[in-house]
Order: C-alpha cells, then structure tokens, then sequence
C-alpha cells in the first residue's frame, strides 16, 4: 500500500533571535528539559533566511496553499534589531508574492524593546505583533523578570500604550498570557481587557506527567475554575474580545474546528525553523526532554514535505486514532483533542498517576498517555457546555459545523448540479404555510444524508475491504431492489447525526451502516431479496439499534466487545422497544424515547416512556395538533409535511420550557412534554423553524463569510438581541429571528384563544414582536447578508406585519 501523502504546513515559525532579554522562570526554551538553544547562533544567516523563503514557497506550491502564516519568534525577536527584521520580511515576502500565495507575517514580543521607531517599522512592513502580558503588575511580574529580579510590567505596559494609538492600531494582534492559578482571575482578566486587545490567548504553564503543573491545595480542576471565572467575566462583558481558548471550545462543542493546537482533533501544521536552519516540531516539546522537537532535518537541505513525514509530525496528524485509550473513550474528546501534545508526555518507567488523567498503562512512556491537565480539561469543557445551555424557548446553536461545505457539495451534486433556487429561498423566506418547501427540504436532506453513509461506506471499505465488502454488496441490493426502504432507513434522523460522528473519526463507527442495512432489509417487500439475505449487527451497550423501528435486548444475555444479532427476514427474538406513533388526523410522528444516538439535543433526553407516560404524549400531541390545525394552520400544514420524530427531553427542574432542535437531525425535535397542548403547540412550531432554517442553510449561503479585520483577529460582529444576554454572532441572530417569527404567531393565536390570559398573551406578542423586529434591523445593516439572507429577514418582517 502506498504512503498517504503529507498534510502541509501552513503555519511556521523562524526563530529570529535564540537569545531573551527577560529570564522568565516558566520559559520553556531557556527553563525547560531542552537547552539546544546553547548551541545555536544568535539570528539565523541570509543564507538561512534565503532557503527558509524558498522552502515555504515551495512547499506552498505544491500544496495549492493560497496563503502561508509566519510568526517572527525567539527568545525575543526584537533583539535582532530592526534591519534584520527588515531584511528577514523582505526575503520571505518577495517569492509568496511573486507566486501569489499571501503571506501572514506576525511577531511575538514581549514588549520591553518595542518603540515607537520599532511601530513605525512593523507598520511599513505590515507585521502584526502579539505582546505577552501576564495580567496586572503582581500577576505578571511574578514570572516575567529580568534576570536582576527587576519586573516588566511597566516596559510591557508603554509597549502597550503605543499598540493602542489609531495609528498602530492596525499592527495590534492580541495578548498571549499564561495562566498562573495563584493569581486572580478577575483581576488578571481586567487587566487584560484594560489594553483593548483584539484577541487574547490564554495558555496553560506547560507541564509533563514528570513534572507536573501546581495545583494549590491538591485541587482537582483549579485551571478549569480560573478559567471559567474569567469566562463569566466576558461574557458578562460582552465578549468585547476574541479569547481563544472559549472560541475553539465554543466551536468544537458544536462540530465546528478549533482554532488552537491546544484543544480539538484538528491535525497540526506548524513547523519551526530554527536560527541555524534546524526543522524542529512544536516549541512546546522543549518541555518534555532534551531534544524531544528535533527533526534530524535542516531547511537548507531537506524540503518540507520530509519533515511533515516525521513520525513525531504524523503522530499529531493523526486525530482521535492518535490518542490513547482514555481519552478515545471520552465524551469531551471531541473538544478536549487530548490537550497539548507535550503535556501528555511521561518518561519511561516512571509508573502510572491517580485520577482521571492517569497513563493507560503504569510505566508507560512517550506521548500515549492523557493530558496532565486531564482533570481541567474535561471540568472546563463540560463547564464551557454547561453555560452554553439555556433552559426555555432559545435558539438552539445551529452554527456551521465543519462537514457542513462538504455536506452542501453532495446536496448540489445529487440535484443535478443545481443549488437551492430562488423560489425554495422565497418560499422559506415566507415563514409559513410552504408544505411544498418543506418537502423539498426534506428531500435535499435526504440526498446529504444518502451521500454521507456512501462516504462513511468507502471509509470503511478502505479501512477493512475484507469485511467491508459482503456490506456494501448487501447496500446496492437494497438499491436495486428495495430503495423505498434504504431511502426510509438513510432519511432517519438520527442517521445523518450518525454518519457526521463516523466521518469525523474516519468511519471509526462502521457499525451504523449494519444497521440502516438491517433496518431497510426489515422494511424491503416479501420477495425483493433473496431468502437467505441477511446482515450481522453489532450491539450498542447490549442493545440491537434499527434506525426508525426500535431497539432490541437480545435473549440470553447476548453482550460485551463484538456481540452481533444477526437480522433477515423477520424481526429476531427478544426484548423489543419500538419507536412509538403520535399520529393525529393528517400528521404522522414518531415518538423516539429509544434510540441509544437521539442524545443530540442541548438539554439531556428521558428514560423511555412507561404506558401512561406515552398515552399522556399522545393525548397531548392530538389535542395540541387540533389546536394548531384550528388557529395556526400555515405552520400545521409544514409541520405535516417535514416533522418526523419527537424525541422526549428531561423535564427542567426548576420548571421551565424545554425544547431543541439539532443542527444535523432533520425532520426532529426534543421537548420536555410542557402538561399543556396549546404550549406544546408552541414548542413544536418554534423549533421547526430552526430544522427549516437549517435545512436551508445546507443548500445557500444565507451569511457572507467577513475579510478578517487589519489586524488579523477576524470581522464577525456580535449582534445584541432581547432573547439572550450575550451578543450573537450574525447566523445564530438570524436563527432566532425566524424561529421567534413562530413565537409571535403562538402568542397572538394564544390571545385570540383564551380570554383569561389575553393580556399577558397580547403582551408577549408585542415584545416577542419588537425583539424580531429590532433583531431583523441589526441584520439588514450588519452588511453580511448575501441576497438570499436578505430575502428571509425580509420574508419574516413581512409575515411580522401580518399578524
């Protein structure tokens, strides 16, 4: 078999001098188990500076990159002084252009030697600087010292101050601080915040299972608890700045990627060059041991791709197959990614370690084991989850996950090439009574859904083609014979949720496609298949899944690592929980209180209805679908045409509406049964304007993508909005718009209904109204819409009016 190709580098770091003017004691170039740096000269030679540029271009060509990222670092780079810095931008610079690649160039300092003579430079060469700031003046002198003991902070500070002029403005990229948990987190935040940053990185002191991090007292999480203080001070604040460290989780949790090498699955694409022209791996393995990023490679002689095929570089490409055992059974890994790849190292023999982050196996060495900062990472990621959940009506977050370009790629490609038209835009815009819509959404979503399990298929046929191949035969059976029933099965969904999860693990999950196997071969008609046709499905915790029909306990205890339950024709023999009907005069739902993958939802789902719980659901889903049918027919008719499955949430224990949807389950819905019809009625018809908008989204570009600002941090504005707290990104705005259309439809139905609550019905009505309304202006004039995204804001303010 041949050799996967590379992954590129798109990030590099050159070391423009190995020498630091402070003596920072949590350094991990001079204060760590690597000290190579003792014999390297001080700046790189043009001739380094030279086949730096050459190699960067080179390996950017022949990777179609249309843009490269390079940090000027050190030590300090500004004691290479400013006609090296000059030279270096120069050198780098003139072969991208010539190419036409873009080049990123920053500069890390920390601050002492930047003046203004220094601004006025940067600014000619557009070099974007990033300053280390350890917080307020006790925070940050307790590491960052001159080697006399004297602190920074003022030096830092008058850096600072001139970033902040209008003028150099533009060259400002952000603050790097690290965390030291014996600081205030408030008062490092404010301190932060007080040199209006555009973006802020917060890093974790790098740390190894031989020596690891301080923890006050023996706490188990304090870096996760100093953290989210200072989330809560920002988002208390507006998020009046990029933190890094909240966005990639923010990202992460809702299957977006990250945007730091810290956090997520991502592969890494960063490569240094040192000042001898050495090819070294991430700085952060300067930590672990004495030559741990060393690549036995030299830029002047090696071209790039060599060094990307360096085990030590593929070990970090590699995503979840990457991490140990531990954190691969983790439900935060996802977000998690296993921490920082240094901080997971543990010398040989050393044993293993207490808690959650112990190593997999005891005196195991290397890379293979759990961060060290395994506790915080998961208290963080589930606190950073935590706060993101928001009990009664909200727009849930349906922000464009990662496989989302992917996903619009195979809609077109299975409509014949033609992406969503202007009449499916017009008609969603419209905001209700579109059965025809709906059903057109419905099947664009079946197309995607269809697409990805022959992705995940072909995944899996790479991956073990031996027994890959008797599945893939049975699917195009299924096809020929039966599509009526694999189309069934594909547009569960839960199978969509399923086949994302797979694809992002590289098919790790081929057992999924078993059972959409099982389920359509259930479903096929008498005769379409031969008789013997049949599949072997493995079990999920003990229980056989089929897609839309239920799951099975198997008898006899069938169980543990690789039991299978073999399904043909006929359901087999056991314990069955079936997906129940809510159906109603002119509506079909299914009630999917069983499926071990409906756990999808913002808020966690019920246990399986019991007999009387199920005859409530049922009473209710009627008595709400007659309600609906009466005073809201437009949203009834689309409810009829696209809503599928009902999905029960755990009631809210202080009492509050419950109600979801999920960015990758079209067609479903949880909700918390409310005990009323007509606020069941409510609940249904706000969420499934999230599922439409969503679909839509999946076939048009509604939002521009914005040109990152002058400084680099990015242009997405944040938009304030009466239903939530915290500014909102412009996609999750438009959400709430159209979803909170159906809010105003309910409330004025509700006050046309019932006399003993008109008031406060008409009331809300009226502030539900003007909360869209106000929402919809801060839209139109955010400049992001493309003409399909200003055609469904204007659609909801023209339904708006005719309430």
């Amino acid at each position: 078999m041949s050799e996967q190709p590379p992954l590129p580098f798109r990030e590099f770091v050159l070391k423009l001098h190995s020498r630091c003017d402070l003596a920072c004691d949590h350094c991990y170039v001079y204060e760590h188990a690597d000290q190579s740096w003792r014999g390297r000269p001080m700046t790189p030679s043009a001739e380094v500076l030279a086949a730096t540029a050459a190699r960067i271009t080179e390996h950017a060509r022949a990777h179609g990159l249309p843009r490269v990222g390079v940090v000027l670092h050190g030590g300090e780079p500004l004691l290479a002084g400013p006609r090296l810095i000059r030279a270096a931008a120069g050198i780098l610079r003139a072969p991208l252009e010539a190419a036409g690649i873009a080049l990123d160039l920053r500069l890390h300092t920390n601050g002492v030697l930047l003046d203004e003579p220094m601004c006025e430079l940067l600014l000619e060469l557009g070099i974007a600087v990033g300053v280390s700031l350890d917080g307020d003046r006790e925070s940050h002198d307790r590491h960052r010292r001159y080697a006399d003991g004297r602190g920074s902070h003022d030096r830092t500070l008058r850096a600072l101050a001139l970033l902040r002029r209008p003028r150099y403005r533009p060259v400002y990229a952000g603050l790097l601080c690290t965390i030291d948990v014996r600081n205030d987190p408030v008062a490092v935040y404010r301190a932060l915040a007080a040199q209006e940053p555009p973006r802020i990185d917060l890093l974790l002191p790098h740390a190894t299972w031989d020596e690891p991090p301080l923890r006050p007292g023996g706490a188990r999480h304090p870096y996760a608890d100093w953290l989210l203080a200072v989330r809560r001070e920002w988002v208390r604040d507006g998020r009046p700045m990029g933190v890094r460290t909240f966005e990639a989780l923010e990202s992460t949790l809702r299957g977006g990627p990250s945007t730091t090498e810290s956090l997520g699955l991502d592969p890494v694409d960063l490569l240094v060059i040192e000042t001898d022209g050495t090819l070294e791996q991430a700085d952060s393995l300067k930590t672990a041991y004495d030559g741990a990023p060393a690549t036995g490679y030299d830029v002047r002689r090696h071209p790039l791709d060599v060094a990307a095929r360096h085990p030590g570089v593929r070990a970090r490409q590699t995503g979840l197959a990457g991490l140990s055992a531990t954190c691969r059974a983790c439900p935060v890994v996802g977000s998690c990614g296993g921490g920082l790849y240094a901080h997971r190292y543990r010398s040989p023999g050393t044993g293993g370690a207490d808690g959650a982050g112990g190593a997999d196996d005891a005196g195991a060495g290397g890379f293979g084991n759990p961060s060290v900062y395994c506790d915080d990472l998961f208290a963080l990621v589930r606190g950073v989850e935590a706060e993101l959940q928001e009990p009664e009506l909200r727009e849930p977050e349906l922000q464009e996950p990662e496989p989302r370009q992917r996903a619009t790629r195979f809609a077109a490609a299975s409509a014949d090439g033609a992406p969503a038209d202007a009449d499916l835009v017009a008609a969603v815009a419209r905001g209700r009574g579109e059965p025809e819509a709906v059903r057109a959404l419905a099947e664009a979503q079946s197309d995607i859904s269809l697409a990805l399990v022959a992705l995940v298929l072909r995944e899996a046929a790479r991956r073990a083609p031996e027994r890959t191949g008797p599945l893939a035969a049975l699917f195009d059976a299924l096809e020929a014979a039966a599509p009526d029933a694999l189309e069934a099965a594909v547009a569960h969904p839960y199978t969509r949720v399923w086949a994302v999860a797979a694809l992002r693990q590289e098919g790790q999950d081929p057992g999924g496609l078993a059972e959409l196997a099982a389920a359509a071969l259930l479903a096929a008609p008498e005769g379409a298949l031969p008789a013997d046709a049949g599949v072997e499905v493995p079990l999920r915790g003990g229980l056989l899944r089929l897609p839309g029909v239920g799951v099975l306990r198997p008898p006899g205890g069938v169980a543990g690592a690789g039991a299978t339950v073999t399904v043909a024709r006929g359901r087999p023999d056991g314990d069955w929980s079936p997906l129940r009907p809510l159906d109603a005069p002119g509506l079909r739902l299914l009630l999917d209180d069983a499926d071990p993958l409906r756990d999808v939802f913002e808020h966690p789902v019920a246990e399986r209805a019991d007999a009387a719980e199920y005859a409530a659901w049922s009473a209710e889903l009627a008595a709400a679908w007659s309600w609906l049918g009466a005073e809201l027919p437009e949203y009834a008719s689309e409810l009829a045409a696209g809503l599928r499955v009902v999905t029960s949430l755990r009631p809210d224990p202080g009492g509050g509406l419950r109600s979801a949807g999920a960015r990758h389950a079209f067609g479903a819905v949880g909700i918390a049964r409310p005990g009323d019809p007509e606020t069941l009625a409510g609940l249904l018809v706000h969420e499934f304007q999230h599922v439409k908008l969503a679909a839509l989204l999946d076939l048009v570009d509604l939002l521009e993508t914005p040109a990152p600002s002058p400084d680099g941090a990015g242009g997405v504005p944040l938009l304030p909005v009466a239903w939530r707290p915290d500014p909102r990104p412009p996609e999750a705005v438009l959400q709430g718009v159209y979803a909170h259309l159906a809010v105003v439809a309910h409330a004025r139905a509700l006050a046309r209904t019932r006399p003993s609550t008109r008031p406060s019905a008409r009331a809300a009505a009226d502030r539900w109204s003007a909360a869209v309304e106000d929402a919809s202006g801060r839209l139109l004039g955010c400049g992001l819409l493309t003409p399909a995204g200003r055609a469904v804001v204007e659609g909801v303010l023209g339904a708006l009016n005719s309430y």
